[in-house]
């Protein structure tokens, strides 16, 4: 059974720095589409980055240029550093991965595996 687990999340002052990651177990997971959403309070689940099995990026267009989504083939880890923090980017943290070939990275419903989320504040 493959498992998602994410780490990293915390409470932290606008302009600060997080890491998250999403350490994956039961797989090796080296051509699995991958990607960060995260959720704030009675907002929709929104795609922040993705990455596909070559390693080829996307970025939702509030965190182009500050976050930046990677991962450790060796590691069996993703990760998503995120800079130059706002408040506005204050929710719950989740990765997912798939499978198969995802067609839009952002779409939630494209993805079989999530992991159990972490939680970003950022205060002003």
């Amino acid at each position: 059974r493959v498992q998602l687990v994410e780490s990293g999340g915390g409470s932290v002052q606008a302009g600060g720095s997080l890491r998250l990651s999403c350490a994956v177990f039961g797989y090796t997971y080296s051509s699995y589409w991958m990607a960060w959403f995260r959720q704030a309070p009675g907002k929709e689940r929104e795609g922040v980055a993705g990455i596909d099995g070559g390693g080829s990026t996307s970025y939702g267009d509030s965190v182009k240029g500050r976050f930046t989504i990677s991962k450790d083939n060796a590691k069996n880890t993703l990760y998503l550093q995120m800079d130059s923090l706002k408040p506005e980017d204050t929710g719950m943290y989740y990765c997912a991965a798939s499978f198969v070939t995802i067609l839009n990275w952002a779409d939630e419903r494209q993805y079989e595996m999530w992991g159990q989320g972490t939680q970003v504040t950022v205060s002003s």
